[in-house]
């Protein structure tokens, strides 16, 4: 698959390219089984990178199939769809039966051995359904008891074992063809508020923050992640004024500076409440850019996805400093298109979900985290 031209980034000012850039800068979602006729509108318009499917969007692996490829037809053969779920295992699980349902990663957690094959297992089911990308594994250490959100989507409260396996995981989803998300960074683990309904704060200080929380996601950047998703959380040790996914200090300062994380960086759902209550869409996209968060998560409605893609290309003809980041954050995305899509092999048989050595390893993983709970 041939490579699109791309214009030196001085070049790269006029309205067509800005739009691009925009629409290459977002990954969206829709309602229904099927792509609606208003949802074609939408991409049209847009262009998007890349889409995201979740319980609603899913009766059965066969219809996930098709739905990914008609989702893809909607793009260009130059910047083929990125093709996105939350696959996590336990509560996060969108596709279920006949597909292999997995424990939670905490009962992964018991059984190191088992990581990788678990790992692997759920990235040849889901290259076999279309996606190419899935937003696992959670890098949040399970620190907080009274964390309504996390829990036993983390691996373990041990930050170590939790480094340990994300990397594992890691490496196993990428060597069988499906780029990995670390999430949510950096750390949503010590909670105790959803972000779905409003702010979290994580008031610990600055050096329990990287002894804790900061130890997975180096781990995840030293194995090679392609992605990491962002925390509509806050972080008053490192900002007082914004939670991280509005935050130069923590996104670009910590992760890609100190980290030397050089991926792209996805921002959790912009129809949260934790940001979509308390700051404009205007600020959160010119603050997002600013902080190098590369791709805009729009989950659902039609209307904000089209505000975000309009907002972009305002921002990118105002503000000189945010278009020459969005042209770094448009680069981000397409080194990753080259990495990971352009060379993609032909994805296993819709016959591996479900196949009994599957269900075999996922029976003895709770098998496994049974006897080490009792």
């Amino acid at each position: 698959m041939s490579e699109s031209p791309r214009p030196a980034l001085g070049e790269q000012t006029n309205l067509s390219w800005r739009k691009q850039r925009a629409g290459q800068r977002m990954f969206l979602g829709f309602q229904g089984t099927t792509v609606s006729d208003d949802f074609r509108k939408v991409v049209a318009e847009i262009r998007p990178a890349g889409f995201v499917l979740f319980k609603r969007n899913v009766e059965e692996p066969r219809q996930v199939l098709e739905l990914n490829r008609e989702l893809a037809s909607l793009c260009k053969d130059s910047h083929p769809a990125f093709l996105a779920v939350d696959q996590e295992g336990g509560r996060v699980q969108r596709i279920k039966e006949p597909a292999t349902v997995w424990p939670p990663m905490r009962a992964v957690g018991h059984y190191a051995e088992g990581v990788e094959r678990v790992s692997a297992t759920m990235a040849r089911e889901l290259r076999a359904m279309g996606f190419n990308l899935n937003f696992a594994p959670v890098a949040d250490v399970d620190s907080n008891p009274d964390n309504p959100i996390i829990g036993d989507r983390s691996f373990s409260r041990d930050p170590a074992v939790v480094a340990g396996h994300v990397r594992r995981f890691i490496m196993a989803h990428q060597q069988e063809g499906v780029i990995a998300c670390a999430k949510h960074f950096p750390g949503h683990g010590d909670t105790a508020v959803d972000s779905h309904l409003d702010l979290p704060w994580v008031d610990r200080e600055e050096g329990v923050l990287r002894e804790v929380e900061l130890v997975p996601f180096q781990a995840a950047v030293r194995a090679g992640v392609g992605t990491v998703m962002t925390s509509h959380v806050m972080y008053p040790a490192w900002d007082k004024q914004l939670p991280a996914t509005l935050s130069k200090r923590i996104i670009q300062g910590i992760l890609r500076e100190e980290m030397g994380f050089q991926g792209v960086v996805f921002s959790d759902d912009l129809e949260m409440k934790a940001i979509a209550d308390r700051f404009s869409l205007e600020e959160q996209v010119c603050r997002m850019t600013e902080s190098s968060v590369d791709i805009f998560l729009c989950c659902e409605s039609h209307t904000l996805q089209l505000e975000v893609f309009r907002q972009q290309v305002k921002m990118q003809e105002r503000f000189e400093s945010l278009e020459k980041a969005s042209m770094t954050s448009d680069h981000r995305v397409h080194e990753l298109r080259l990495a990971h899509l352009l060379e993609q092999s032909r994805a296993p048989d819709l016959q591996c979900l479900g196949a009994p050595d599957s269900r075999a390893l996922a029976d003895d993983v709770r098998r496994r985290a049974k006897d080490f709970d009792d």
